[in-house]
């Protein structure tokens, strides 16, 4: 287990932070199932983390809450599973934590304006064709 959980370039969690819970996966699977502990459980708590800053605290508390909660027990081993509950952990965190970039308005070209008044004028002259003159 790493002592650092790195989730972005810049936000890395310490590994003592995360709370792990581990307990017997249910569904088939026998006596494995039965007496081995493979479900696991990790959960941060984002509100009293020293490793995040207030803007990735605020922003965490936001979309996901104070309390962060992934389970993972698709495999039958423990290892596995912690691999794959950290994994949905970082992705989860990693989510949350972007910023699309703010959209710049644009103009269309003058081609573009151009092709796209062409094409009403032609659609206009079509319609303008179909219909029935007085004089019929």
């Amino acid at each position: 287990m790493p002592d650092r959980v790195r989730v972005t370039p810049s936000c890395v969690i310490d590994a003592d932070e995360l709370e792990w819970r581990f307990t017997a996966s249910g569904g088939p699977g026998g006596q494995h199932a039965n007496t081995a502990n493979t479900k696991v459980e990790v959960r941060f708590d984002v509100e009293s983390s020293p490793s995040l800053g207030p803007r990735q605290r605020a922003r965490l508390v936001e979309r996901l809450g104070p309390v962060v909660r992934v389970v993972a027990s698709d495999r039958r081993s423990q290892a596995q599973n912690r691999e794959l509950a950290l994994e949905r952990l970082k992705s989860k965190l990693a989510a949350a934590l972007h910023v699309d970039p703010a959209r710049r308005p644009s103009k269309p070209s003058k081609s573009a304006v151009e092709k796209r008044l062409q094409d009403k004028r032609r659609q206009s002259e079509r319609k303008a064709r179909r219909r029935v003159s007085p004089q019929d």
